[in-house]
């Protein structure tokens, strides 16, 4: 069976198959966007360190004995943020597997609820960031627009790629059956 005809099929499997290449690319497309917006806009003090970098910095000196050097910090967070997006993208994908059609609506509320369970709950209550009282409105106004640009890019990406998996474009992959 070819691979373009799989893709085309409306089987659960096919769909689904779809759904989570597509989110995931989409993820990791929202993951660059977001990664670019907070390189020029500020999304915390410059005091603080991201709970990317806090993970990693835990990690390495449970392994290591040191933490990871000011030098690394930028791909160590990145470390983090690829296959978080990566997995976010999947998630969103397999649940908009039988929802082809492009929606920028759920792209923004992907975004906005990534940011409210991230940083407005789960990583302050882990004390990871600090209290949403304690950023200042400016810096959540900031990383709640990297995350909303972050699923309106999933929901763009992951809609234009499951309509080429789902439309016969020249994928040529054979199996042996």
């Amino acid at each position: 069976m070819k691979l373009d005809k799989f893709f085309q099929n409306d089987s659960f499997a096919s769909s689904t198959s779809r759904g989570l290449i597509s989110g995931v690319i989409g993820g990791l497309a929202g993951t660059v966007v977001k990664s670019l917006v907070e390189e020029f806009l500020p999304v915390r003090k410059i005091e603080h360190k991201s709970a990317q970098i806090k993970i990693v910095d835990d990690l390495s000196t449970k392994i290591t004995g040191s933490p990871i050097s000011v030098e690394n910090e930028g791909l160590a967070e990145q470390l983090v943020n690829i296959p978080i997006g990566a997995s976010v993208g999947a998630a969103y994908g397999y649940g908009k597997k039988d929802k082809d059609d492009y929606n920028i609506t759920d792209g923004i509320i992907l975004g906005a609820s990534t940011w409210f369970s991230t940083h407005e709950t789960s990583l302050p209550l882990m004390g990871l960031e600090p209290k949403p009282t304690d950023v200042p409105l400016k810096m959540q106004f900031n990383e709640l627009l990297a995350h909303v640009l972050f699923g309106i890019t999933t929901e763009v990406v992951r809609s234009a790629v499951n309509e080429k998996l789902k439309k016969d474009r020249g994928v040529r992959i054979y199996s042996e059956s």
